[in-house]
Parts: structure tokens; C-alpha cells; sequence
């Protein structure tokens, strides 16, 4: 059965998220769904690459650009491991929760953060409320937040779209500094978060901080490659996918992967070595199916409804997000808190981006 095969609702925003579900399943079968335990073997060269980085900036008098390029290697390496330890923690790969907390400390550990804490956060209060109003704790929210609260207007000057010169660093620290906010900030008092130990998770991450910390006293001036350079890939890495996955794109009154997220096209080369991160639609429909039959999804998506799924380049979905404003007047309406007179319609930004 496929989608044309059935009667569905063309109407952007219908409840038909389950239907479409259940076609994909029918269409792509079991198999497509199964758990892949063995992709878990990519944590031994990967841990291999970043330990092998360091160890030889630390150990070898290399010229800076030697250094750069290792540092480079690690952070990207890095990163990697997050966007793997990401399909952990959403049982992709099967596993015990034990086994998960493990290869999810490797993942996000250097991050700061723990497997506990990204799963309450991620898992379950994005998944459940995806850019709906103030509810997602990775959306910038509604005009209605920024009047309640006008001095955090000010915070929006950071972001993409924020016009300032610093908006174009936001990038490279924001997910690890965006994640210390939500521990700290949003565990007090959301309901995703009842009964969640934050105090032992804000310890969890002062360890990790204290890692970066020792090997920083460690390298000592060579610190920049083995620490800030990998911690700043680490962060654009993230940053550029997740802030491309629902940003651009309507706020619902209902949870629907299709409409109120968005795919990317990342560089053939580079998609399996991310593994397939840049296939978000395909995650928000199927969280636990393994990243490498993502591709078989959107080929999916593409030939039955290709009106409203919406996969620009990578490149030009990061452009667009420095050419709009990151808060919502309404649904369908990005506005610039600051400047009530810019906005941008998301519904004509779909016609840019398809």
C-alpha cells in the first residue's frame, strides 16, 4: 500500500502522521525497522581516530597546520560519535539501557552530556512537542515569551538571523551551551523532567567539564587544537543539523514529522559518515529505526508526497537560517522580536527550499 494507493488528507498540517507510518512500514517491511546491534562496532575506530589525534599533537612537535588538521580529525570524529550515540539512546541499535549509558557517555560525555539527561530532553520532550508553541525546549518560541519576558529579546541577537557579527559564532558553542541551559533552567520545572535526578546530572556534566579541563592543563598551549578547536566542531556539527531540522519550518497544533520538520541534503561523501543525521523527517517518523535505511524513507517521502516534504541542500538550508528571524508571530510567521517589522512567511520559505 502506498499513499497514492489510499485516501489521505492533503491538507497541510492533517493528522495523518500514523497513516503514513503504517504505509512506509507495509511498503519498506520488517526488515527495514529491525535493530542493528553491530553498527555499534563503529565506537572502536572512531574512539581510535580521536585518541590517536590527540595523543599525537600532545606527542609529536608538528608543524601548526599538522596540529589544525588532527584537530580537525578529532572534533569531526567526535561529533560523529554524538550523531551515532543519538541513534543509542533511542534504541536503534537494541542493546541493554546498560550497553546504551555506555556508548552514550562516549557519544555525548564530551558534550557534556549525560545519556540520562539527553534522553529526558531529547527523546522525550522534543519528540513529544516539535515545534509546538513554547513547548519545544529547542525552539526559540513564540512573540508571546519575548513579551512576557522583553529582556530575553536580546538573546535572539545571537542566533542565526540575529543580523549581529556574533550571530556567525553561534554555531560553534551553542549546542554545548544551549544543553547547560536546559539542565539547569528547564529540568526545574517541566513536566518531561519529573522525578529526573538533575542534581546528579548537573554533577555529570561538572565531570565532564573537569575532563576538557585536565586535558587543557595538559596540552597547555597547545590546548587550542586538542580542546577548542574539537569542542567548536563538535558544536557547528550538531548545531547545523539540528537547527536546520525544525527551525524553518510552521508550528503545529499537532505533532507531524512531515510538516513540521525538515530534511537536508548533505554531500554524498559526508551523509554515511554522519550517519544520515541529515535525514530528520525520516528520524521524527521512525526515532527507532537505524540511520542507515533513512535513505530508503525519504526515497519514500520523495515519490509519494513530494509537495510536502521538504529537503533543501545543507548549504542553503544554513543560509536560509541567516536570512530569517528565529521567533514565531504565529504559526506560519517568523518575526525578529526586536524589529516587529521583519518577518518571513515559512510557507513561501517552503517554495525556496524545495
Amino acid at each position: 500500500m502506498t499513499m497514492k494507493d489510499t485516501t489521505y488528507s492533503r491538507h497541510f498540517g492533517a493528522d495523518d502522521a500514523r497513516a503514513i507510518r503504517d504505509a512506509v512500514k507495509k511498503d519498506l517491511g520488517p526488515a527495514t525497522f529491525k535493530a542493528r546491534p553491530l553498527r555499534a562496532l563503529w565506537f572502536i575506530p572512531m574512539s581510535a581516530v580521536i585518541i590517536g589525534s590527540i595523543a599525537t599533537i600532545l606527542a609529536l612537535n608538528l608543524p601548526w597546520w599538522g596540529n589544525l588538521l588532527l584537530a580537525i580529525l578529532a572534533g569531526h570524529t567526535l561529533a560523529c560519535q554524538a550523531l551515532l550515540a543519538h541513534e543509542v539512546l533511542h534504541g536503534a541499535l537494541g542493546m541493554s539501557r546498560r550497553m546504551q549509558d555506555v556508548l552514550g557517555w562516549i557519544g555525548f560525555g564530551p558534550a557534556l552530556i549525560a545519556p540520562e539527561f539527553w534522553r529526558r530532553w531529547h527523546n522525550v520532550a522534543h519528540h513529544a512537542n516539535t515545534n509546538l508553541g513554547d513547548k519545544d525546549p529547542d525552539s526559540f518560541g513564540t512573540l508571546y515569551r519575548y513579551e512576557k519576558h522583553p529582556q530575553t529579546a536580546n538573546f535572539t541577537k545571537l542566533a542565526p538571523g540575529g543580523r549581529t557579527w556574533y550571530s556567525f559564532l553561534f554555531l560553534f558553542y551553542s549546542f554545548m551551551f544551549h544543553g547547560q541551559l536546559v539542565l539547569r533552567m528547564q529540568t526545574r520545572k517541566r513536566e518531561e523532567f519529573k522525578g529526573f535526578n538533575r542534581k546528579k546530572a548537573i554533577r555529570q556534566s561538572y565531570l565532564c567539564m573537569a575532563a576538557w579541563i585536565t586535558l587543557a592543563i595538559v596540552s597547555g598551549p597547545l590546548a587550542i587544537f586538542t580542546v577548542l578547536i574539537p569542542m567548536a566542531i563538535i558544536n557547528f556539527i550538531g548545531q547545523s543539523y539540528i537547527l536546520t531540522n525544525h527551525m524553518l519550518r510552521p508550528q503545529m497544533d499537532n505533532n507531524h514529522p512531515v510538516d513540521n520538520s525538515m530534511s537536508v541534503r548533505a554531500w554524498r561523501w559526508i551523509d554515511p559518515l554522519h550517519f544520515h543525521f541529515s535525514h530528520h523527517v525520516e528520524h521524527h517518523l521512525f526515532p527507532k529505526m537505524g540511520s542507515d535505511q533513512a535513505p530508503k524513507v525519504r526515497a519514500w517521502l520523495q515519490q509519494e508526497m513530494p509537495e510536502r516534504y521538504v529537503c533543501p541542500s545543507h548549504v542553503k538550508a544554513v543560509a536560509m537560517l541567516y536570512k530569517t528571524p528565529r521567533v514565531y508571530q504565529d504559526a506560519n510567521t517568523l518575526v525578529d522580536p526586536l524589529n516587529r517589522e521583519r518577518t518571513v512567511d515559512v510557507m513561501e520559505l517552503q517554495g525556496q527550499l524545495n
